[in-house]
């Protein structure tokens, strides 16, 4: 057993939580560390915000997240997105995601520069830039979820692989095939309670890892939407005790890895005549420098990380090469049947990892895909 040895009562919990607080509002404020993991805390407000507006700017000690110095410690957080609250039901609390800025006192609201981990505020300009072409993404981000020890994914022998290969897993039903389906449901309702645009869930290839899907989101409502469902995603495996990875490859060998194929469409690609839109996004996806410039963007590692995932082996397209295709997931990018058939819609890219940032993938694909027709 891991450590901490004594169990703490979620029976016991919930008495407190059932309990009335009045008007005040509990606002858990959420922001990405200095290592892409989710941070939160929380503040007490004496009611519940109307607009996003509302909400104060607050602060952390970002020497204790790497993200300033202990000389000059202060991060300020200015609420972005607020959503319900499914930790702290029967109120109106919420939950804010944050983006994070350095103090200045001589610029409005004190708020100074993004900070070098701020990699929303990059995003939002690329998306206000390309707002006429109304981008959509859905994002289908994987996950592994693994036992207390970090090291045995749930459902399989500890210091061993499960009797059967692949094959038996991928939207499996029943105790010897699907692990942690209660972790998924909770989340599915969590996300759900929340406001998060969840468009549906299934059991992935590996055994012990789960998909959720967000979208269709529109801009940056994409990448925030997808890190409040990740902030859900972890606070639910508290609960149960079990961990989540969101590692690309987190068992090597003969198993599948973990991605967040990213599908994208604009207003011109769903319209009639679109495939042509989106096969000159394919003509620019592939031009000469991009394939090396989009998988350093892919994941959290400059693309380090997805060296271990895309292989040209187990639903991937070779790491050094772009590529695209109807209906083939061996491909870079894939464009769907019914797409090729209608002559319009979206295509998905494979490429990033499930530890990507959605900012910076999503306005990525905005930047070499649709940006050069806004200016």
């Amino acid at each position: 057993m891991s450590p901490p040895y004594q169990e703490l009562s979620l029976e016991v919990q919930s008495r407190f939580l059932a309990l009335d607080q009045g008007t005040k509002c509990q606002a858990e404020y959420v922001w990405i560390g200095g290592h892409n993991e989710l941070r939160c805390k929380t503040k007490t407000l004496m009611s519940p915000p109307s607009t996003i507006g509302e909400l104060p700017v607050w602060n952390f000690d970002g020497s204790s997240t790497d993200q300033a110095p202990g000389s000059d410690s202060e991060v300020l957080l200015k609420p972005c997105a607020f959503f319900p609250d499914p930790f702290r039901p029967g109120g109106k609390n919420i939950l804010v995601l944050c983006d994070c800025y350095k103090p200045d006192p001589d610029k409005p609201e004190g708020i100074g520069d993004p900070i070098p981990t701020n990699t929303r505020v990059g995003c939002k300009a690329v998306m206000d830039a390309v707002a006429s072409k109304e981008p959509w993404f859905g994002i289908e981000q994987e996950y592994t979820l693994f036992e207390a020890d970090g090291v045995t994914p749930y459902g399989w022998p500890k210091g061993g692989e499960p009797d059967r290969p692949q094959g038996p897993y991928y939207c499996s039903i029943g105790t010897e095939n699907a692990y942690g389906r209660p972790v998924v449901e909770a989340h599915y309702k969590a996300c759900l309670y929340a406001g998060i645009n969840i468009s549906g869930i299934n059991g992935e290839v590996m055994p012990g890892q789960w998909e959720y899907q967000v979208g269709p989101c529109t801009g940056i409502d994409s990448g925030d939407q997808l890190l409040m469902s990740r902030y859900l995603l972890i606070r639910v495996c508290e609960q149960y005790r079990v961990r989540v990875s969101f590692d690309p490859k987190p068992i090597p060998g003969d198993w599948n890895g973990a991605g967040c194929h990213t599908n994208v469409s604009t207003n011109e690609m769903r319209a009639a005549g679109g495939y042509d839109v989106i096969l000159k996004a394919m003509e620019r996806l592939g031009a000469p420098g991009k394939q090396e410039e989009h998988i350093a963007a892919y994941d959290i590692s400059g693309g380090e990380d997805n060296k271990r995932r895309l292989t040209g082996a187990h639903e991937t397209a070779p790491i050094t090469k772009f590529s695209y295709g109807v209906a083939n997931r061996g491909c870079s990018v894939r464009i769907p049947r019914m797409t090729e058939k209608e002559k319009k819609g979206y295509f998905e890219d494979r490429r990033p990892a499930s530890n990507m940032d959605p900012y910076i993938v999503t306005g990525k694909i905005m930047e070499t895909c649709i940006l050069p027709d806004c200016k």
